[in-house]
């Protein structure tokens, strides 16, 4: 039976629990691979501090398996390389018993082979390109059946958008992704020349050309809509430029899948009222669970501080973790891998998430449009989605499933019965 118990609410048995953490000869380790400085830092720095909240107050709770949890963290410094280096420190040197970190794609693929190599368990909390299911990461991100799929159905179906920029930094997030949806658009009747692709490295900073050639697309009357796939601090200077521009939402509407409370932190949301952001949570969700987590998260950070949807993805994903420890006794990987399955664990918009055997979490998918105060009006929101994967919308991918639990495979070919590969594409 599985517990369901909050790691932030206190319980009954805290006496108890906590001497015995307190006598435990050694910590359970938690390593944190977020990183801390470069680029990245701006979204990165707030899960690590989400990743020590959540650690303080399970160990008031009384800790896990009648021992102290210590959070290990390492700057990985948005240096792609480096997170494998950092990744093989906390598992060889300070023997953690569970990751949980990246947000880039890249990053994640860095970390992948040695987590592989040496049988460490990661969480990923960001949303991502699918194309992978690793037997030793738990995506509680998004899928893109879970944000950029539905963000685009929003674009067509409530927006009537006819004409697409797929604006993205320079990796394999957003290629792929912008593959999948470039294939989704022209399944929908969009032709190929209504859909403009754009890729600017991380930290881009001169954007002028660039919305001007967006600007140029809706020439002939047709309504544009961007989607972003912006990442890191260089979403700073496109909003910066849209609005020197003089473009509002009504003109040209923005869906972003890499902006959420924490990015517009640094911004002056006044002239970004109404563009869009697609996630699994936002700050303004109205639920007791969400009104507890906020309370706690400004009560330890400040009243400033804001919360954001890869924070919730860590809220799960560390949650399941602690109640698969329990559940098996155990931090050990492959046990705890098995508890994992089917896991379920209230999230903050009000449903439950579920853990599915291919790896990824089943969660709501919610549309926010930025208010001037930084954070979103959710326009939208669906039941909990499942996460895929594999998209149906590339022809070489449309075959494949992920089973962990009863295929023991992660790439299965449905049409040969037969599974690929055991370890991932890097």
């Amino acid at each position: 039976m599985t517990l369901k118990t909050s790691a932030f609410a206190l319980t009954a048995l805290l006496g108890t629990t906590a001497i015995a953490a307190a006598e435990c000869a050694d910590p359970i380790k938690v390593g944190v691979l977020h990183s801390l400085s470069g680029t990245m830092a701006i979204s990165e720095t707030t899960l690590k501090d989400t990743m020590e909240l959540l650690i303080e107050n399970q160990n008031a709770a009384g800790g896990l398996l009648g021992c102290e949890i210590e959070a290990v963290v390492v700057d990985p410094a948005s240096d792609w390389p480096l997170f494998a280096e950092k990744a093989r420190e906390l598992l060889t040197v300070s023997e953690v018993d569970v990751i949980f970190g990246s947000w880039t794609s890249v990053s994640r693929k860095s970390a992948l082979p040695v987590l592989e190599e040496l049988n460490g368990l990661m969480f990923y909390p960001v949303q991502y390109e699918g194309e992978e299911s690793s037997k030793n990461v738990f995506y509680t991100g998004a899928a893109p059946n879970q944000q950029a799929i539905p963000a685009t159905d929003y674009f067509l179906e409530e927006l009537g958008v006819e004409k697409f920029a797929l604006l993205g930094t320079d990796y394999v997030y957003p290629r792929t992704t912008n593959n999948i949806l470039a294939s989704y658009l022209q399944s929908n009747g969009i032709a190929e020349e209504d859909i403009f692709v754009n890729y600017t490295p991380f930290g881009h900073s001169d954007w002028a050309t660039i919305v001007a050639d967006v600007v140029a697309l809706g020439a002939d009357g047709k309504q544009v809509g961007v989607i972003s796939t912006i990442n890191g601090d260089a979403n700073i200077g496109f909003y910066k430029e849209l609005a020197a521009a003089g473009i509002s939402a009504d003109d040209i509407p923005v869906v972003a899948f890499s902006v959420g409370e924490e990015e517009l932190s640094g911004l002056d949301t006044s002239d970004l009222v109404g563009h869009l952001a697609a996630w699994n949570y936002f700050q303004s969700a109205e639920s007791d669970a969400n009104d507890e987590w906020v309370a706690a998260w400004k009560a330890k950070m400040g009243g400033d501080r804001v919360t954001n949807d890869p924070m919730e993805a860590h809220y799960i994903g560390f949650n399941m973790w602690v109640n698969a420890v329990t559940e098996a006794g155990t931090t050990d990987v492959d046990t705890v891998r098995e508890a994992m399955y089917g896991q379920e664990f209230p999230n903050l918009t009000g449903g439950t998430a579920v853990m599915l055997p291919n790896h990824h979490l089943a969660k709501p998918v919610l549309i926010g449009e930025i208010t001037a105060d930084g954070q979103f009006d959710i326009v939208s929101q669906t039941e909990e989605v499942p996460g895929d994967a594999w998209t149906d919308y590339l022809p070489e991918s449309a075959v494949l499933t992920s089973d962990w639990k009863e295929l023991g495979c992660g790439m299965y070919n449905t049409e040969t019965s037969t599974c690929v590969q055991l370890t991932s594409n890097y």
